[in-house]
């Protein structure tokens, strides 16, 4: 017979990497270890937009664990996802300055998403002041780092009036250059590349136009 936790029951794995939560009212053949995330999975999660939902999903066992990796070893992945679970109360209290904090620091560190999200916020004005000026520096970095949200959202600024026309041929070469397989945003990518070409020299637009890395 299967013996019930009366009590809720902290177990910590002995393989690395591993943890695990046992509710109350569970069985200890019901509890499942949760393995952390290593780096190369949490970015393809970030880049997918499932990174908070996986943390809630694994019921938020591995909540110490990810603040370690972000406050003591500082992994960008992992500050990200700190950031992000503090700015909006993920599995913990909702500390929003916090958490752009940690979101900096993965930027700082050259992590596009972070880049790219911050530039996203204060371009719109979510948790922090609308600032776009500040939005085209963090944009122009994560664009650079082949980022597609990135670029898509620079040229947007680009063709409000922010930003500098020296930077026109840059981001259009990322995003000529840029490769989807979502044809509402390959039409779009169209427009903004067609709407940006007007404000370019013929020239500036040819060398755009030269292929990646070249």
């Amino acid at each position: 017979m299967k013996r019930i936790l009366s009590t809720a029951l902290f177990i910590c794995v002995s393989v690395t990497g591993f943890s695990a939560h046992a509710l109350e009212g569970e069985t200890v053949e019901e509890l499942r270890a949760v393995q952390l995330y290593s780096q190369d999975a949490l970015i393809d999660m970030i880049n997918a937009n499932t990174h908070l939902d996986k943390v809630v999903a694994d019921r938020c066992q591995l909540v110490q664990d990810i603040e370690a990796r972000a406050d003591v070893l500082k992994i960008p992945a992992y500050q990200f996802l700190w950031g992000d679970m503090l700015a909006w109360g993920v599995c913990v209290d909702a500390a929003p300055s916090r958490g752009i904090g940690y979101m900096e620091d993965a930027a700082n560190q050259g992590l596009p998403a972070a880049l790219e999200q911050l530039g996203r916020y204060y371009a719109k004005g979510t948790l922090v002041q609308q600032d776009k000026s500040r939005a085209v520096v963090y944009l122009r970095e994560a664009a650079a780092l082949k980022n597609l949200k990135a670029q898509i959202r620079l040229v947007e600024l680009f063709l409000e009036g922010y930003g500098s026309p020296y930077d026109y041929e840059d981001a259009y070469h990322w995003l000529y250059n840029s490769v989807t397989n979502d044809k509402k945003q390959h039409q779009k990518i169209s427009s903004y590349l067609a709407r940006l070409e007007k404000l370019m020299h013929p020239k500036a637009v040819r060398q755009a136009k030269r292929p990646m890395d070249s």
